[in-house]
């Protein structure tokens, strides 16, 4: 998709970045993916398919959160690797010395098959794989820490500082760019509200970014399917209840039982629903509005499909959100 953020390489950049590398020279290449932020790009190299993931330009305007958020995401790459059991690309090269080309990069396996959301899938797929991305949930948020927040920011003793910290630093991105977020700064009182709720929150690897297209389907001669991650870039430490905004997405907390079911399964610590963590879910799914209204500043135009895909989706879940959090006293 279209977006300001994605760096776009030409032939000659991107056969230098390879032979630095020690990868050979390149035969072709072609831009890959659905993603908003980074320029990703399939790239063929003695005779070898080859993923090229490129972070924004350095003088780029981006996000607090998203600066140096590359070179974090081949860490989250690393520790899914050893803890679990989940299928990730091989990363073949990394570079962050902004030499070549003014940005940081690294070149990853391309893996075989084809994207969730691609996927020409049974309803019976749609559903194993809900069920298998809530397993594989439950392996990464064995993955303890004991601050909290985003690695490439500031790191906090407890969920309620951290999430606050997070708002309060989209709130100013869009101040940067002229804008102000109301609806962030109800979120910031919801917050405050909760405190208490909040800091009980158990500290754990969060993906935050389980959505359809970053998930790799193959299928087998027998027709069976397998999984892989790939973009664990905005990964943070905190409360795992934010991983199920995407799980089932839209339905009310209470109603996914499905991906609950299947989390529980694979987990010594189940998720037992409950009034406060209710509202620690329905704290995350309003910071993720909030990345959804702020973000679009940066990315797109007014006259972009991502602003108003932004615009209908945050909104969706500001209400939903923010009608949950209201009625409580």
């Amino acid at each position: 998709m279209k977006s300001k953020t994605k760096y776009i390489l030409n032939s000659e950049q991107i056969g230098l970045i390879f032979k630095k590398a020690g990868l050979g020279d390149i035969s072709g290449f072609e831009p890959l993916g659905a993603g908003e932020f980074n320029a990703v790009y399939c790239v063929i190299a003695s005779g070898k398919e080859y993923v090229l993931k490129i972070a924004p330009r350095a003088d780029c305007k981006v996000l607090t959160y998203e600066n140096r958020m590359l070179a974090g995401e081949i860490k989250w790459y690393e520790r899914i690797g050893r803890n679990t059991s989940i299928r990730i690309p091989e990363i073949y090269y990394s570079d962050f010395s902004r030499n070549i080309v003014k940005s940081d990069y690294f070149i990853m396996e391309k893996l075989d098959g084809m994207q969730l959301d691609k996927f020409c899938a049974t309803h019976k797929d749609i559903a194993d794989s809900t069920c298998k991305l809530a397993a594989a949930a439950a392996q990464i948020h064995r993955i303890k820490n004991d601050k909290y927040g985003y690695e490439q920011n500031v790191l906090f003793d407890n969920w309620y500082t951290a999430v606050k910290s997070m708002t309060q630093n989209l709130i100013d991105d869009a101040q940067a760019v002229g804008r102000k977020s109301k609806r962030g700064r109800k979120l910031l009182e919801y917050i405050e509200r909760y405190k208490d709720v909040l800091a009980k929150a158990d500290c754990a690897m969060v993906n935050f970014d389980l959505w359809a297209p970053n998930v790799i389907c193959q299928t087998d001669a027998a027709g069976s399917v397998s999984y892989a991650w790939i973009d664990p870039e905005r990964t943070f430490w905190g409360d795992r209840i934010a991983d199920f905004v995407a799980l089932e997405f839209g339905k009310p907390l209470r109603e996914k039982q499905k991906s609950i079911e299947s989390y529980n399964a694979e987990t010594d610590n189940p998720i037992f629903i409950d009034g406060e963590v209710e509202i620690r879910y329905y704290v995350a799914v309003a910071y993720l509005a909030l990345i959804q209204e702020v973000e679009k500043y940066y990315r797109y135009s007014i006259i972009d499909f991502g602003w108003w895909r932004n615009v209908l989706s945050g909104g969706f879940l500001y209400r939903q959100a923010f009608g949950f959090l209201k009625k409580l006293k």
